[in-house]
């Protein structure tokens, strides 16, 4: 180990590093289990990306589908909507970090809040930074994806077409069903970001409350995603 690493890890404490390493591997190991788990036990999204594929069947049953195009419309605009909530909370972290000084006076008077220096607490503006903007693009990516699955209501044959067998029902159903459901799954991994920000506002404390934040973050997102009421409806 050189000098610039060694310079770059006292910078924080240990237990900072620790709980800072807990955090990532909370977040990608909590996202890849609950990818894991939804093949075997159903999720949330599992569960409503099987009434998604059930919507785009029934569309190819009717003559108009104006319903349709406004419910994907309707559909889309949380994502619209968070990606331009991100955009003012990342415009106002950067305008933050021009004014670390007179932030950290500030965050020194707070009960319980650790002491840092001000390079400390710009590393913490980074990381919740960091995490905003992975949402911001995770919400931008889920709205075009919410298009494309537009595209495909729009370019859909007539419903006499699939009547006669010249176009599959199933096979329409699946490719847009899998659209939308990409799209439904991509605004959830922003809507993690959110939770997993508010485990990183928990660090301006001390690096203790950071790790529980993180923890029950993570229990929060597990229990809505396998375990809450609307999921026991949607599978009965």
């Amino acid at each position: 180990m050189d000098a610039n690493e060694l310079r770059i890890l006292s910078l924080l404490p240990w237990t900072d590093w620790l709980a800072l390493a807990w955090f990532f591997v909370a977040w990608v190991g909590y996202a890849l289990f609950a990818r894991k788990r939804s093949a075997s036990s159903m999720s949330l999204l599992a569960v409503t990306n099987q009434y998604r594929r059930l919507w785009m069947l029934q569309t190819t049953g009717r003559d108009v589908r104006v319903v349709d195009g406004i419910v994907i419309q309707n559909l889309s605009t949380s994502p619209s909507f968070f990606a331009s909530t991100t955009i003012l909370i990342i415009g106002g972290l950067l305008a933050l970090l021009g004014t670390t000084d007179k932030a950290t006076e500030l965050v020194r008077e707070i009960p319980f809040a650790a002491r840092t220096s001000a390079l400390v607490f710009d590393l913490k503006l980074l990381l919740l930074l960091g995490v905003f903007v992975y949402a911001f693009f995770r919400f931008t990516w889920s709205l075009r994806q919410y298009t494309f699955g537009a595209l495909m209501v729009a370019s859909a044959p007539d419903y006499r077409v699939f009547d006669r067998g010249e176009a599959s029902r199933d096979e329409f159903a699946d490719r847009a069903g899998r659209i939308v459901g990409m799209a439904a799954e991509t605004f959830n991994d922003g809507l993690r970001g959110y939770y997993m920000a508010f485990a990183v506002i928990a660090w301006f404390f001390s690096p203790l409350w950071f790790a529980v934040g993180t923890a029950g973050v993570v229990y929060v997102l597990y229990q809505r995603e396998f375990h809450s009421e609307v999921l026991a409806i949607l599978k009965s």
